[in-house]
């Protein structure tokens, strides 16, 4: 590493200078890396194919792709897509082409935020891709399969990341205040247990945030007397800029449970009140308005879809929005939800047909496969609309033909709802 390298690495933020470099060291996501996983075996047999690595911020999706790069015999190239195009994807395919044909020495390219590609620069890569010339990691916060290309996600493997559990988060604070090379270990401190559990509970998941404010907390905190820098929890309060709750745990998860109740109970006041009170405690808003769509879809259902119409809007007017007027749009989701007629079928049946696909795998029946790729025409199956948009067929494999997942309640919208069941006569 030459002495600007070292420069740039001495003046990077907390987080960078504490990206690991060893799967091992790795933090979270133990349902993707962990012991035996599929992507930890391709990482350490060095036989990963392309893929993309989504979720939120701050949960090591380019440190993992970084790990990747360093744990392979290979070339890696790292762009950002903010900052590069087509030109540059051409010279890092061109120079993975020399590599490959001379040296027989693969190339990575680390594409971050690659949810902001158009389809030309995407286009751009497609058959180097399909030839095995480069092996693309994208890592994007975006869901890809809305958000990227088509022909891009079908030639690569979806990872999704989830946020960092609290003690994953303690786990980075702890390593980056003992590392003496790259962290804040050449620094006589003494953190307060109050004052990291704040970082933890604001960072929300994102490592990311919970280093650079223990750096901020840090390098602006002068030493007493006795040359100790001493971070209390008013001064991460002020680092992370988030200010901590004013209950403790125990009554936070007593109110968000009223609160999940009373939009179950249809109490519109009730539900407003512990909606309010959490918000005061210093409640991220949209815990509680994530909290209201999963309820417009588990307690009111098909007894009135439009619910979750509703709560979703109020999500999104609130994080467009913020506080104190995002509260207007998610008060109005609320009192809808409470005023809307309940129904629990949805769960009922999701619950009844994810048992059904665990345990019952006939094939399909013949007449309603896919008929594509087949040189032998499949018959028998019944157009609908041919029949005036229904006709009696079977759709569910024969051993399971005549279970029934989905029963309609009589509230609400859902009384309306006739079920069209094949049944043998």
């Amino acid at each position: 590493m030459d002495l600007f390298n070292i420069n740039r690495q001495r003046n990077a933020p907390l987080a960078a200078r504490m990206r690991c470099s060893n799967i091992d060291d790795f933090l979270g996501q133990k349902h993707i890396v962990g012991e035996g996983s599929l992507l930890r075996r391709a990482i350490v047999a060095d036989r990963l194919g392309s893929c993309i690595f989504y979720g939120p911020p701050g949960s090591g999706k380019t440190t993992l792709a970084h790990i990747i790069a360093q744990m392979s015999k290979s070339n890696y190239v790292y762009l950002n897509a903010v900052s590069s195009g087509v030109a540059d994807v051409k010279k890092v395919i061109a120079d993975a082409k020399d590599n490959l044909s001379l040296y027989g020495v693969k190339t990575y390219l680390l594409l971050d935020e690659c949810h902001r590609w158009n389809k030309a620069q995407s286009d751009s890569m497609l058959s180097a891709i399909e030839k095995g010339e480069i092996i693309f990691i994208g890592s994007t916060t975006e869901n890809p399969y809305v958000n990227m290309t088509k022909a891009i996600v079908s030639r690569c493997r979806v990872f999704e990341f989830k946020p960092l559990e609290p003690s994953d988060i303690k786990e980075g604070l702890n390593r980056a205040l003992k590392d003496k090379k790259n962290g804040l270990g050449m620094y006589d401190i003494d953190i307060s247990d109050d004052a990291i559990d704040h970082l933890v509970y604001a960072s929300n998941g994102d490592l990311r945030v919970a280093l650079n404010a223990l750096e901020l907390a840090v390098l602006s905190t002068p030493p007493d007397k006795e040359g100790v820098i001493r971070i209390t929890k008013d001064i991460a309060v002020q680092s992370v800029q988030t200010p901590p709750l004013s209950i403790d745990e125990t009554a936070y998860y007593d109110m968000l449970s009223a609160f999940c109740k009373s939009l179950r109970g249809s109490d519109a006041d009730a539900a407003l009140y512990y909606a309010m009170r959490l918000i005061e405690a210093g409640c991220d808003p949209l815990l509680i308005a994530r909290r209201l769509v999963i309820h417009a879809a588990e307690d009111v259902g098909m007894a009135d879809p439009n619910a979750l119409v509703v709560a979703v809007s109020a999500l999104n007017a609130y994080e467009k929005i913020g506080l104190p007027e995002g509260k207007i749009p998610l008060s109005e989701g609320i009192i809808y939800v409470c005023c809307a007629p309940k129904s629990n079928s949805v769960v009922t049946a999701l619950y009844s047909a994810d048992k059904a696909a665990k345990e019952a795998h006939d094939n399909v029946p013949y007449y309603l496969r896919d008929t594509n790729y087949k040189s032998k025409k499949v018959t028998g199956y019944k157009y609908p609309h041919d029949y005036g948009g229904y006709v009696k067929q079977q759709y569910l494999p024969d051993s399971i033909k005549d279970l029934v997942f989905y029963k309609p309640s009589q509230n609400g919208f859902e009384k309306n709802i006739e079920i069209k069941k094949f049944k043998e006569d």
